[in-house]
């Protein structure tokens, strides 16, 4: 399989090179050295979250990802604000960098064929929409893998695309509602809140991303393609972890506690004499140097709460002696003395906080992605490498803005390949 040229602002289709690792050709890139996913080309039909954030990280590590948009663009591109000086949905901005955007109405016979072409050519299909939602389009998996029978699909829905889930449409607040994180969330004797972030849609995408590319290992020993599919639904029950399995396991049906812990204590907010900190004493080392720390090293030696399970259960007993010795403490020297012999202590910090605080660690979670005039700041890749760097050549595209030069390269034949990858697409 080729791919489109590396221009990132359209003129032009480069003439494939041969690969000598990956499925497809691969144009030349503009930085560094090679990336582990190079050659691999995404066809990414999805939207709004799971989706995109899959396809970003793929992307970031070399993939070729071609964004199909409806005319109407992506939902995100609408979802405001906040907003960039230039007026860009940060929303949209944040998971679709290094991705080049098509726009396609399957409506429309020559689009509809340029996109099943794309699927034909693709390595990956990735999509979300509702189960079955493609089929009229000859864009599903049995008829993409009937002319691309190496293709790994992946699909993302809201709760499984059989029997009564597959009606019911994936919304993360939703997922949130009735896969039971919202009966975690908030106060003991409050309502139930959702989380700060779609925390169901950002953990399918990780899981579908990990699909993707066990998916292309296998592909690798076999030469065979595969459907990966992936759910909020299904996502929620591993990712809540310890909390289903407290009920799987147990018998056991975890309620909300505010910022308590299940099974540790003490693990959540505590109050100083000014703001509160998050102390965090996982075990019993940690918590003899806290309460040496404030002064009480008998407390750690009282055998009502010498052990983890034995602080958790007298939690109500421990509170107030800890709390008075905490609050003749302020939250910054708290949060030196603690860290300094060894006891987990942060702040809660806003989102600038944070941001500011990673900067101050030398983590560097603010990169420039493209370049030039069209340069926007983004977030930085949540993984490093010793080989190899994360790119951030391509900004977020415009709606369309690529379109005239994906389809320039569809419809070069795919016998323009080198007879080196037209034998081992053959094979497959």
């Amino acid at each position: 399989m080729s791919h489109p040229g590396s221009d990132d602002r359209g003129g032009g289709v480069a003439a494939p090179t041969q690969n000598p690792v990956g499925t497809a050709a691969h144009g030349p890139r503009q930085t560094g050295g090679r990336l582990p996913l190079e050659g691999i080309v995404i066809a990414d039909f999805s939207r709004v979250l799971a989706g995109p954030y899959a396809t970003m990280l793929l992307a970031d590590l070399g993939a070729e990802v071609i964004k199909v948009e409806g005319t109407g663009g992506d939902d995100t591109r609408t979802w405001v604000p906040p907003r960039r000086p230039d007026g860009v949905s940060t929303y949209y901005a944040a998971i679709n960098r290094n991705k080049k955007s098509i726009v396609l109405d399957f409506k429309d016979a020559d689009d509809l064929d340029a996109a099943q072409q794309l699927a034909a050519r693709a390595d990956v299909v990735i999509e979300n929409f509702k189960p079955g939602g493609l089929k009229k389009f000859g864009l599903d998996y049995d008829s993409v893998s009937k002319t691309n029978p190496s293709v790994i699909y992946s699909s993302i829905t809201g709760f499984g695309a059989q029997g009564e889930g597959a009606k019911y449409p994936g919304y993360d607040l939703i997922v949130q509602a009735m896969s039971g994180l919202m009966s975690l969330t908030g106060s003991p004797d409050g309502p139930p809140f959702r989380a700060g972030i779609s925390v169901f849609d950002v953990m399918a995408g990780l899981h579908s991303s990990i699909g993707i590319l066990a998916a292309l290992r296998q592909r690798d020993h076999t030469g065979e393609g595969t459907h990966v599919e992936a759910s909020l639904m299904a996502s929620a029950m591993s990712g809540l972890v310890n909390q289903t399995h407290a009920y799987v396991g147990g018998g056991t049906t975890p309620m909300r506690m505010g910022n308590a812990h299940p099974s540790l204590y003490p693990y959540e907010a505590m109050p100083t004499a000014d703001d509160d900190v998050i102390i965090a004493a996982g075990n019993n080392t940690q918590f003899s140097r806290l309460c040496t720390v404030l002064g009480i090293p008998e407390i750690a030696e009282d055998e009502r709460f010498a052990d983890v399970g034995d602080r958790t259960e007298r939690r109500d007993e421990l509170r107030p002696v800890l709390e008075a010795e905490l609050r003749k403490h302020t939250a910054q020297e708290l949060f030196e003395k603690l860290n300094d012999v060894g006891v987990p202590c942060g702040p809660i910090n806003t989102i600038k906080q944070g941001v500011e605080y990673a900067e101050a660690l030398g983590l560097e979670p603010v990169v420039q992605v493209g370049s030039g005039a069209d340069a926007v700041p983004g977030v930085r890749h949540p993984l490093t490498f010793s080989t190899m760097t994360p790119r951030y050549e391509l900004a977020p595209p415009r709606l369309g803005e690529h379109t005239e030069e994906i389809k320039a390269w569809l419809k070069q034949p795919e016998s323009q390949q080198p007879e080196s990858q037209q034998s081992e697409r053959t094979q497959r």
